[in-house]
């Protein structure tokens, strides 16, 4: 089953539907924290306080909030007008406002966020570059936004989710099972709702698609014993055996093999020289 944190796209209905909501269902459900704080983990060793980071696909701002308490200074962007509206609630609350710049902005358009080498770190978290149609192009976008050196931190759905197989397989949906193999896109109807294209590349095909402009420096897994978020009912059942799971999953996904059937990879590239 995949995860309900699905991408942001230009079709940005969906996502300004459950803009109210997306925090309840996934930010502080047991699987979306206990996902969240592997990222956190990455995220706050690559990162260091004074940097500019640009963050897309911002959601509702908890990345960003964790980033401006730690010192950075951010540029947070997402495609949905009320998922931003939801994020500056956030901020300010936390009283970080001052330390973050909201845009709404989708991916596809990010290169107009500013010059040439304007920022020292880009965060995509939780598969938002799932649903760009042409990742190459994003990838030179980007790149001409960071400075050489700067480290990009990008997770996206994996390729083989052995939760998501063989929880569909179990129930006969085969379909469902095996949809992140499909080749080209995916088109996923959200709870009854609009449909989502979405695009499950693999490892490899990212790092041909962000070269030359980025050398991938390390990768992991997230979620590969935590299961994806549609499962979050199942795992409350078992609440000791899934608090078990997510401290060996923080390992357990960075085995070369094991990694490999996470429901979310995490990549970190660094931008090329040249």
């Amino acid at each position: 089953m995949a995860s309900f944190v699905l991408p942001h796209s230009l079709n940005t209905a969906p996502f300004d539907a459950r803009a109210e909501t997306y925090d309840a269902v996934f930010t502080e459900s047991l699987v979306g924290k206990a996902q969240r704080s592997q990222v956190w983990r990455e995220m706050d060793r690559v990162f260091h306080p004074g940097q500019r980071i640009l963050e897309i696909n911002c959601g509702t701002g908890v990345d960003a909030v964790r980033l401006a308490q730690r010192g950075l200074k951010v540029v947070a962007c997402d495609s949905s007008a009320r998922m931003i509206a939801v994020a500056r609630r956030r901020l300010q609350t936390a009283g970080m406002l001052h330390s973050v710049e909201l845009r709404t902005l989708a991916t596809e358009q990010v290169a107009s966020v500013g010059p040439a080498g304007t920022f020292d770190g880009l965060l995509s978290n939780f598969a938002g570059l799932n649903c760009v149609d042409d990742l190459g192009r994003a990838a030179r976008s980007l790149a001409h936004l960071l400075r050489p050196g700067s480290k990009a931190m990008v997770c996206v759905f994996g390729r083989f989710c052995l939760w998501e197989m063989a929880w569909h397989a179990l129930r006969g949906d085969l379909r469902k099972a095996f949809r992140r193999l499909r080749s080209g896109e995916t088109l996923l109807d959200w709870e009854n709702g609009p449909t989502l294209r979405v695009h499950y590349p693999s490892v490899r095909e990212l790092v041909r698609l962000f070269s030359p402009f980025f050398r991938l420096k390390e990768w992991r897994g997230i979620g590969v014993l935590v299961p994806p978020t549609g499962l979050e009912p199942v795992v409350r059942r078992v609440p000791r055996g899934f608090r078990l799971a997510a401290s060996i999953d923080s390992h357990l996904g960075r085995a070369p093999i094991a990694r490999t059937f996470a429901d979310h990879y995490l990549l970190i590239f660094e931008r090329s020289a040249t």
